[in-house]
């Protein structure tokens, strides 16, 4: 897997050096804008929802051809009054209040109810603690009306809190590595990248073809993607286009955000892998591939290492560490710290001492989090299905904005 990644850091940091190009290409066709409907789902986001809307009213494109939707989740705090004000002031801005049955079931049922209400051709989502750039619709917008096999095109997103303390800190890496690995990388080999849950443009034609978003996934993201693949599209993963999110700032809501993250790529795993068979596409193979390399071979043999060395310290197994071992150990650590330092290279100000060292300390502490939470996610996957329970979903929760860092990027 640590090999398989390095090979994708590379396509990562080669399409990072030519991207710039695409814009340029884009920007001498002098396409008409076309018009664009942006799909905020909120639930009790009173603390973020207002400088949200701020960037919305600041974004780079006409506002006749620009439709903000707020999706006022059943809250029960001051999201609704928050994001009225704005509508009334902005034109282009409207605002959904939706309430059980039909509201209050999590983001897809929230996103399914904006997208009735929608009339753009082309869906931009973002989520409701998300500030873009001034010029990121413009970009996902252009980029999808002139790419016809593109399905899909997403952005960039950056952590406003990464500096907030040292698990932002680790996040902010963590997320970097995501885009210019997972996302810069399969898409300059294999044309492929992930629809993530803020900051891309999808057709309205592929939406109502596929009935909207799954409303059983808590990943709605990685399970649309696998159906837009399934069409026959691909997805561009098109870093010009930038939004900055925030991040959990403790632990606890850390891990039951990425809790429901990994029980819900278990549950596209299991729902692709069973209709494999029916599946049209033979792209989508590459995608489960790596998720089931992830989550049981790559996490499975970490798990029985760890079994093994924690048995050892009480039972003598006989066990004896040869010249190969160290060896894969040691590659092992290398691999990780450099696809580290190459992901943190690649946006301007994040090569820092702090960052590498946090690079170093992710590898014995962050990274072995990530296996105590798939055990703890796929044991509640399974007593979902044994005992068939409800889908809850878990809205993170929200802290205080962090202003935008002065050294932003496009």
């Amino acid at each position: 897997m640590l090999f398989y990644h390095m090979f994708l850091m590379q396509g990562g940091y080669w399409y990072s050096m030519h991207y710039r190009k695409k814009e340029r290409e884009l920007e001498r066709l002098k396409t008409p804008m076309p018009r664009v409907s942006i799909l905020i789902p909120a639930h009790n986001e009173e603390v973020v929802i207002g400088d949200t809307l701020e960037a919305m009213s600041n974004l780079n494109y006409p506002s006749e051809r620009l439709e903000v939707i707020v999706i006022n989740d059943n809250s029960n705090d001051l999201t609704g009054e928050i994001a009225e004000k704005y509508a009334q002031k902005y034109t282009f801005i409207k605002v959904i209040h939706t309430k059980p049955p039909n509201g209050g079931k999590g983001k897809s049922g929230a996103l399914n109810n904006g997208l009735r209400m929608s009339t753009g051709d082309i869906i931009c989502v973002y989520d409701a603690d998300n500030c873009p750039e001034p010029d990121a619709i413009y970009w996902l917008a252009l980029a999808l009306v002139n790419d016809r096999k593109a399905g899909a095109i997403v952005g960039k997103f950056r952590v406003v809190n990464a500096n907030k303390n040292l698990l932002t800190r680790l996040i902010n890496v963590e997320t970097l590595t995501f885009q210019w690995l997972a996302q810069a990388g399969r898409w300059f080999w294999f044309k492929m990248a992930t629809i993530p849950g803020t900051n891309f443009a999808i057709r309205r034609s592929i939406l109502e073809e596929l009935g909207g978003w799954d409303e059983k996934a808590l990943s709605e993201d990685t399970e649309l993607s696998f159906r837009v693949y399934n069409l026959g599209y691909y997805i561009r993963f098109f870093p010009s286009a930038v939004t900055w999110e925030q991040e959990p700032e403790s632990i606890k809501v850390w891990w039951r955000q990425r809790t429901r993250w990994a029980r819900g790529n278990i549950y596209v795993i299991v729902k692709f892998i069973l209709g494999f068979h029916k599946l049209k596409s033979r792209r989508i193979g590459i995608d489960l591939l790596y998720f089931l390399f992830t989550y049981l071979l790559f996490f499975g043999g970490v798990l029985i290492s760890h079994a093994i060395f924690i048995i050892n310290l009480f039972i003598d197994l006989n066990l004896s560490i040869g010249l190969v071992s160290y060896l894969l150990l040691i590659i092992g650590f290398l691999l990780f710290v450099t696809e580290g330092i190459l992901s943190i290279s690649m946006e301007k100000g994040q090569l820092t001492k702090k960052n590498f060292l946090a690079i170093i300390f992710m590898y014995f502490s962050y990274s072995q989090m990530w296996l105590f939470l798939v055990i703890y996610a796929s044991f509640l996957e399974i007593k979902r299905v044994l005992f068939r329970q409800e889908v809850k979903w878990y809205k993170t929760k929200r802290f205080e904005q962090t202003a935008i860092p002065k050294d932003k990027t496009a």
